[in-house]
């Protein structure tokens, strides 16, 4: 189209309508003396006005980098300077998204040399998860750190964490708590990484002494709570009544609903119904009121694994 215009010297409008393109660059432009007609513009003046554009954009955008780059050297010199990564103000790093919290925990994970605990809380976990952490697993192993790892009881009915446990043989020790707190990494001691939101986009990374070993106590005082994955759960005692039951009964007898039991717990909410129904019928209740009566006469109140922390009083610990 473009040759035939400058051949001719114009094409008509309604030819050039399904080449928009050469109308947006102003290659083909409207004749002054009839608009219903189209004539060209030369490639250099149209190269010209586009590369000044170009020109333009870009010494902005340098401008700007400039502006930014004044900025925080301004700001970095209104305080003290931070003579080390424990320093004040870098003790507690927020990390905004995903690729962020990726970036940093990468980072920790290639300056670690001597133990990973994890904190993994909820169901079974995904394979997808796994999968995602068993490079950097795999590199802890090779340089010979030691990885212990603490999920809920109902952890143990996935698969793939079998098998990611059976792949990585002693480098990692997993044991499983009714509840456990919400997902926490520490990496020797010394950096310690914690969600904060619900949706996991937003994390801390924490590496004030005192926080760090704060939660390396918890965590100890969890492990040594915990059953390994690889001994059996132990009996309730009450004849008809599983182990997972025994905890549903706990926190309903604390007056928890539905849904906070199952989140606690890292199973359903249809699952938490069905173990509560099994529970009425086995101790022959007839009303969730009931139901809390005779959870107290036969002692599954006050399961002797939970755990109360400081501050939470008769709660226990998620």
């Amino acid at each position: 189209m473009y040759s035939r215009a400058v051949r001719r010297g114009r094409v008509r409008r309604q030819d050039a309508e399904s080449v928009q393109c050469l109308l947006e660059l102003a290659l083909l432009h409207p004749d002054p003396d009839d608009m219903d007609w189209l004539v060209p513009t030369s490639p250099q003046e149209v190269m010209t006005r586009l590369l000044r554009g170009v020109y333009d954009e870009v010494s902005a955008s340098q401008r700007r980098v400039g502006s930014a780059v004044a900025a925080v050297e301004r700001f970095a010199g209104l305080g003290p300077r931070q003579s080390s990564p424990s320093a004040e103000g870098t003790s507690i790093r927020v990390l905004d998204g995903l690729s962020r919290i990726q970036a940093a925990m990468d980072e920790a994970t290639d300056a670690c040399t001597t133990e990973v605990l994890t904190v993994q809380p909820g169901g079974i976990r995904p394979e997808h998860e796994l999968t995602e952490g068993l490079h950097r697993a795999l590199s802890l192993r090779g340089r010979g750190v030691r990885m212990r790892d603490l999920y809920t009881h109902v952890a143990r009915h996935g698969q793939g964490l079998l098998n990611y446990l059976e792949l990585m043989g002693d480098a990692v020790q997993a044991r499983t708590l009714d509840e456990v707190i919400d997902r926490l990494i520490l990496f020797d001691r010394a950096v310690a990484f914690i969600p904060a939101n619900a949706d996991r986009t937003l994390a801390l990374e924490l590496r004030h002494p005192a926080l760090v070993e704060y939660l390396v106590t918890v965590f100890e005082r969890l492990w040594r709570l915990a059953i390994p994955v690889t001994a059996p759960l132990p009996d309730t005692g009450i004849e008809g009544i599983s182990h997972r039951e025994q905890s549903i009964a706990a926190l309903l007898a604390e007056g928890h609903q539905d849904a906070v039991i199952a989140e606690r717990l890292g199973i359903s909410v249809r699952t938490c119904r069905a173990h509560i129904a099994r529970l009425s019928e086995t101790l022959g209740a007839a009303s969730r009121t009931q139901l809390g009566v005779r959870i107290a006469q036969v002692g599954l109140n006050s399961p002797s694994h939970s755990l109360t922390l400081p501050g939470q009083e008769s709660r226990t610990v998620r």
